[in-house]
């Protein structure tokens, strides 16, 4: 079943009453092509190149304060038209230990997720304390992607 036809015959993934806090699978890590700013809290990122260390295969990945998803997470995002969220690319490369473990993995494609959004108002926003904060919209398509690794909990 596509997710547009997902979208059209299941009418609660549309409900927008609840929101979570996620904090996904961390699989690495920042790569020596990373452009950011220190000096700052959270820090800026203006070049994201994620070195993968390990891979339990999830969709949506994290090196604080940044985030990365699957090209199919990606493409589901925009087909559900959630709001707060824009892509950019990144720069992926996996470790000496990854290649040790994984010879045989190959990565999809991912994009660099950028939250702009509002937390309570956007379906993916930023809290106070940093953590991604989605809705209940965005948390149901993600429920449909593999996000087995990932932190999940009522946000109040």
């Amino acid at each position: 079943m596509s997710f547009c036809s997902l979208y059209r015959t299941s009418p609660n993934l549309i409900q927008e009453s609840m929101f979570k806090s996620i904090e996904p699978e961390v699989a690495g890590g920042f790569g020596e092509e990373t452009i950011l700013d220190t000096t700052v809290h959270p820090p800026v990122v203006y070049q994201l190149h994620y070195e993968f260390q390990g891979w339990l295969q999830n969709d949506i990945l994290e090196a604080f304060p940044c985030f990365i998803v699957t090209e199919n997470l990606k493409e589901a995002i925009f087909n559900f038209r959630l709001k707060g969220a824009e892509f950019e690319n990144v720069i992926v490369s996996t470790s000496y230990e990854f290649k040790q473990m994984h010879p045989k993995t190959i990565l999809p494609r991912f994009s660099w997720m950028k939250i702009f959004g509002k937390v309570g108002k956007d379906d993916f926003g930023i809290s106070d304390n940093f953590k991604l904060v989605i809705s209940e919209k965005a948390y149901n398509l993600l429920t449909h992607f593999n996000i087995s690794a990932a932190d999940i909990k009522d946000y109040a």
